[in-house]
């Protein structure tokens, strides 16, 4: 058994998607003490962010004609996909920013799909945990509804193209405890935070299980 987690928060001595996950993989390595775990951190190990465009180029260069950083790219996105591809479990945390992925997160993703093509099912039929944290509120009625680029994204790649057997634990308003201007908003904060929890328990349950 071999469980793959990856982290994508900038902040990981204070982030609240790592804290979520975190309970999910207690649950998953509770069940299979001696199991491997591959982990990923993009926050704090960050992939070259010119790797992907080298390893594209490198797709249309003769293979004894690359150069040695485009030979790097394409076993770097080799690595990737086979990390994914080796998994019967996989959990990952990663925030919202600016409305989006992160820069660094989607260099994981596009290098993914350089190092296995872009229709490959990597993830099929695995059980998955994304989890996914916004600091503001984007549901339905809030100013911002419709601002969060990337919930829908993520579920395309991991659901749609890699096709994961999903599961989607998100947590919204992680900033009112400590935003001006938000302080009515910290009991629903607090209060998706503890469903969030609970999720995860319930996830990392299900995922061990599987």
């Amino acid at each position: 058994m071999n469980l793959f987690r990856l982290d994508a928060s900038i902040f990981p001595g204070t982030s609240g998607s790592a804290e979520i996950a975190d309970i999910a993989e207690a649950q998953w390595t509770a069940a299979h003490p001696t199991a491997a775990v591959t982990r990923r951190h993009l926050g704090t190990d960050a992939l070259p962010a010119d790797a992907w465009a080298t390893a594209t180029a490198a797709g249309f260069t003769p293979e004894a004609d690359r150069s040695a950083e485009q030979r790097d790219a394409v076993a770097l996105g080799a690595t990737l996909a086979a990390e994914l591809e080796n998994a019967d479990a996989a959990i990952l945390a990663v925030p919202l920013y600016n409305y989006g992925v992160s820069q660094h997160f989607k260099t994981w993703v596009d290098l993914v799909i350089a190092g296995a093509g872009p229709t490959t099912p990597l993830l099929k039929g695995t059980p998955t945990v994304l989890v996914t944290t916004l600091g503001g509120g984007y549901g339905p009625g809030a100013p911002r509804e419709g601002w969060d680029h990337s919930t829908p994204y993520l579920r395309r790649v991991l659901a749609d193209i890699w096709q994961a057997d999903l599961t989607v634990i998100k947590r919204e308003l992680t900033l009112a405890a400590t935003t001006p201007g938000m302080e009515s908003l910290k009991d629903l904060a607090e209060e998706q935070h503890t469903q969030a929890l609970a999720a995860a328990r319930e996830a990392g349950q299900a995922l061990a299980g599987s």
